[in-house]
């Protein structure tokens, strides 16, 4: 099965934690489950794939101090809390740690489905964004330092004449280390360039939640 539909389940009631489980392989997602947070983040690779669904209070660390623990570890992986007890608080800390949703005990599988659906596109989309910048910045790797001067003043809209003053060389020059830069980075246009900087800017690229 594809990594990206991995589920892991974390919660300390065990018989929630097997009919949960139960009811996500049936659905046909590939599920890790644990009883323990200790357990799991013993266990995760911080560049595992898809998503975290974890109850809110247990015993020992809590759902929020687990996405701390991911977050100060550089997961990403969404994650969905889930609790029987309404807590405001809890879920606007939730949230601002990174949760991309909060569903309430008891949940309908079908429910429960939807929102992971969301959470493993999001989870694909960031993995996606992550692996543009990667390759955007192995090719600005590859550019001159000269190259790389003309990128950041093309880029700040300065026209060729501009540039050939602040570098002191000709015009002409910088046409040429312009189309040297296009091609390296593989750009059609001056918007692609833009693009792909504010991507190389960018620490956490992917939607956000």
């Amino acid at each position: 099965m594809d990594d990206a539909k991995t589920v892991i389940v974390l919660d300390d009631d065990r018989a929630t934690l097997r009919s949960l489980t139960l009811a996500l392989e049936l659905a046909g997602y590939r599920v890790r489950s644990y009883a323990s947070a200790e357990a799991m983040l013993e266990d995760i690779d911080p560049a595992q794939s898809g998503c975290l669904l974890t109850d809110l209070m247990m015993p020992g660390m809590t759902g929020l101090q687990v996405q701390e623990v991911l977050n100060a570890r550089g997961c990403t992986m969404p994650v969905i809390f889930m609790s029987a007890f309404a807590d405001v608080p809890a879920t606007v800390r939730a949230m601002r740690g990174g949760a991309i949703d909060f569903v309430e005990k008891p949940c309908s599988t079908e429910v429960l489905i939807t929102r992971i659906e969301a959470a493993l596109e999001i989870d694909g989309h960031q993995r996606d964004e992550r692996n543009r910048q990667m390759d955007v910045r192995g090719r600005a790797g590859d550019l001159t330092r000269r190259e790389a001067e003309v990128l950041q003043f093309v880029t700040e809209g300065l026209s060729n004449k501009e540039i050939a003053r602040q570098l002191r060389i000709s015009p002409r020059t910088v046409e040429k280390y312009r189309a040297r830069v296009m091609e390296k980075m593989e750009a059609d246009t001056v918007a692609d360039l833009c693009s792909m900087v504010s991507l190389l800017s960018d620490p956490n690229p992917g939607p956000r939640p």
